[in-house]
């Protein structure tokens, strides 16, 4: 999810699983189940300090940006680290005298973000990536180079003047369409610009890395990881999908990145004793949570279970799903068959039937609607079709909520449509003996033994597919590499 008027490393939440179809999907309204996860959990609510620091408008971006990202991520060691490295980077900037609020998001997203005014954000996502405090405070500083250029500052205001734009034209012209057009366009350009932000704070980024004594090269380093997970990520899946959608996607591709931070690092001769400090950024994320948070559900490969809302779900053969803070989104590699299940609700005395008959997406087939139990709890289906998609949708009431779960397919048949119903028939409670058995994943920090080899550590680590290449790209090794005796690395633990 992109806030409007802050800069990220990585944008959050490009699912890269569903094509352009899954607009229909993506874009219906309502809660999500994060949503309601939080409802459930508001009276745990702890009190912010970096929201109480800050003026209203910025306040409202830090809530919404903690909001959509699971929480603040709270680690003594890791908050310990990043004050210190803060604390450096500053001295070595181009303005020593600002004062930078670093937040970890409670997210496996990989990004970062800064607000005017020295609000910054990681996800522990990102952090679990790095490899050494050298890596992680070239994001740091590209993050602290966003303020001291004041990127975020011209970002909020272009998009503030845009959004009066398209309240002018929406009120004169009496044409709220004609408006959000407008809108629309002023975010696409303004995210063409700010790709030579990116590319700005990349290099003024790297000087205040080295100039503090880190390693210069840690930016590439990261980067480089940082493609490699998202070829991982996309490898299985269709790569045409919410990218035209998503008119705020503003940072250059990673190989340009990747290249361009090369060079501004070959420009700085590292000082000598350049730090990575591998050793104590390790200590700092040993036992960080890897992937999904199980308070707020999480995916082991075609399997989605929310402990706390006590339900869980498993799409068809061939799908890969991910939680987002929207919505579970999933898709096939090929792109032609995608899913969403979120949560909404509605008045008690609304039959599903009704429910589904009054439009939740457009194109139901009245004539396709029933009523059907799904384990126990009502439920009601239906059919939709479009003018490229067609979809069978479920409604299913749990509690005081009704579970959305929408099926897409582009060659719609009796085989796929009786794949979708088993599916669908999977939603199921999660016994209390299951859901206190959830417990996260963590990054567990080992020391490579005798015999032990990439592969052998690989193949113990809790992870649905890939195991090999997902332990390569967490610890930043190349294909063919030889673990040494006595050296430290990630994996990852129940």
């Amino acid at each position: 999810m992109n806030i409007a008027g802050a800069q990220g490393l990585l944008l959050h939440g490009r699912w890269r699983g569903a094509a352009a179809a899954a607009a229909a999907l993506f874009l219906v309204s309502g809660c999500s189940i994060a949503d309601l996860e939080r409802i459930s959990r508001s009276n745990e609510a702890a009190v912010d300090e970096v929201a109480a620091a800050l003026p209203p408008a910025q306040r409202r971006e830090h809530e919404q940006l903690i909001s959509s990202y699971g929480g603040v991520y709270r680690s003594a060691e890791l908050d310990g680290l990043i004050k210190k490295t803060v604390e450096r980077l500053t001295k070595a900037s181009e303005n020593p005298d600002l004062s930078y609020r670093v937040t970890v998001l409670n997210s496996p997203a990989i990004n970062a973000f800064a607000l005017p005014g020295g609000s910054l954000y990681i996800t522990r996502g990102l952090v679990a990536l790095a490899n050494d405090t050298a890596e992680l405070s070239s994001v740091l500083a590209h993050e602290m180079a966003h303020v001291v250029a004041r990127h975020a500052a011209i970002r909020e205001d272009q998009i503030r003047q845009a959004m009066v734009v398209s309240r002018v034209i929406s009120d004169v012209l009496s044409d709220p369409d004609l408006g959000a057009l407008s809108l629309a366009k002023s975010r696409l350009s303004l995210a063409t610009f700010s790709r030579g932000q990116e590319l700005e704070a990349d290099a003024i980024g790297v000087g205040i890395s080295s100039r503090a004594g880190y390693d210069p090269f840690g930016a590439p380093r990261f980067l480089t990881s940082m493609g490699r997970y998202a070829a991982l990520r996309g490898s299985g899946m269709n790569q045409q999908t919410l990218d035209k959608l998503d008119f705020m996607s503003s940072h250059p591709t990673t190989p340009e990145r990747i290249s361009i931070a090369m060079a501004n690092a070959k420009q700085y001769t590292p000082p000598k004793g350049a730090e990575s400090d591998r050793k104590a950024f390790l200590e700092a994320i040993d036992g960080l949570t890897y992937g999904d948070d199980p308070k707020e559900g999480y995916v082991r490969g075609r399997r989605f279970l929310h402990a706390s809302l006590g339900f869980a779900f498993e799409a068809p053969e061939g799908f890969s799903l991910e939680n987002t803070p929207q919505a579970v989104l999933g898709a096939t590699p090929s792109g032609k068959e995608a899913l969403r299940l979120d949560a909404v609700r509605i008045p008690a005395e609304q039959s599903l039937p009704q429910f589904l008959a009054a439009g939740w997406i457009d194109g139901i087939d009245p004539n396709s609607i029933e009523a059907l139990t799904i384990n126990g709890f009502p439920a009601a289906t239906a059919l939709a079709r479009g003018e490229q998609w067609s979809f069978r949708l479920f409604a299913i009431r749990f509690g005081a909520d009704v579970y959305r779960l929408a099926f897409a397919a582009r060659e719609f048949n009796s085989t796929i449509d009786a794949a979708f119903r088993v599916a669908a028939e999977t939603f199921r409670r999660v016994p209390v003996e299951e859901a206190k058995g959830v417990k996260p994943l963590r990054i567990k920090v080992v020391r490579v033994g005798l015999g032990d080899t990439a592969a052998r550590l690989a193949a113990k680590m809790p992870v649905p597919d890939r195991k090999l290449e997902r332990f390569l790209i967490l610890n930043g090794l190349e294909k063919d590499a030889k673990l040494k005796f006595g050296e430290q690395v990630k994996v990852v633990v129940e």
